[in-house]
């Protein structure tokens, strides 16, 4: 075996090992074990760790709790039933999880959409936005996901962008008597190509002329690490509109630590800026069933060890 899968799986047996005797030692003495206290708001998401918690969403929310996680996205959430979003939602106040992002509305991925100017998907997209809003009251969302759509490649980019700030007003005065905000969402080039919104500074640009709480940024570092690169300038530069941020490891869209990007200074610089939102851990595990599930629950200890 080669030394580097050696220490890589010696480390998760041995975390694996810890965590069983904390649980051994802490139903010996009738008690919980103590339950990790993280710096930021880090939010897993349904399926993470379901080999280690079971397939249902409930049990799979208890167990992000008992892990020390105070946070939790779902961008399927405007899509489940109202009853299971009820049950999430009670257990998420019950479990100290605040709710994070949804996606919140149907997206355009091959056909221009708000970018068109079109009124019939403008409208479209105003009914989603409208409908959301009870999913975000129901289930207690401060925020939902927005992508523009893909490009409109018969109109200039000037007018495309006149579109989307046009569409994203009409949505912001549908959101701002509820205190809910949609953050626009900028995607990379190479898994999402022929999309409108792609960089930091286009996003911030849209958001200022939009000119309402209800209309932020969020900031994926994975999406961005391709795009653009440059991060910490690139989010002190858009600081002001940025609302939501978003994990993942860049190449491979894992966990923290399995790619190149420097996530403990990335996040003792969100830390340091006293940011107090959520961040979502919108990626793969890198390994399979429970020993890549404790893999993630060590890399963002790991990672979030910063002082």
């Amino acid at each position: 075996m080669k030394r580097r899968n050696f220490i890589q799986k010696s480390a998760l047996t041995t975390g694996a090992i810890s965590l069983a005797s904390s649980l051994a030692y802490a139903n010996s003495m009738n008690q919980k074990p103590k339950v990790h206290k993280y710096n930021l708001k880090y939010a897993p998401h349904l399926g993470m760790f379901k080999n280690l918690a079971g397939e249902d969403p409930i049990d799979q929310l208890n167990f992000m709790a008992d892990q020390g996680y105070t946070a939790f996205e779902d961008n399927e959430m405007r899509k489940r039933p109202i009853e299971l979003q009820e049950k999430m939602a009670k257990t998420m106040k019950e479990r100290g999880l605040e709710m994070g992002v949804f996606v919140a509305h149907e997206i355009h991925w091959k056909t221009p959409n708000l970018a068109s100017g079109d009124k019939t998907k403008r409208a479209e997209f105003l009914n989603d936005i409208k409908n959301s809003i009870t999913v975000a009251k129901r289930v207690n969302a401060k925020w939902m996901t927005v992508v523009p759509g893909h490009l409109d490649l018969k109109l200039k980019m000037g007018y495309q962008t006149a579109n989307v700030i046009e569409s994203l007003r009409q949505a912001s005065a549908l959101l701002e008597p509820h205190n809910i905000a949609m953050v626009l969402e900028p995607l990379n080039f190479r898994d999402h190509p022929g999309l409108f919104l792609t960089d930091s500074p286009q996003a911030y640009e849209i958001c200022r002329a939009v000119d309402s709480p209800s209309c932020k940024i969020l900031f994926d570092i994975y999406h961005q690490q391709i795009q653009e690169g440059n991060l910490i300038p690139n989010m002190e530069a858009s600081w002001s509109e940025i609302a939501y941020i978003q994990i993942g490891d860049n190449p491979g869209r894992k966990e923290p630590t399995t790619g190149e990007i420097n996530y403990g200074n990335v996040f003792k610089w969100i830390h340091e800026q006293g940011y107090d939102g959520i961040l979502g851990m919108e990626h793969g595990n890198s390994r399979e069933g429970k020993e890549g599930q404790l893999a993630v629950i060590e890399a963002y200890k790991k990672v979030d060890s910063f002082k």
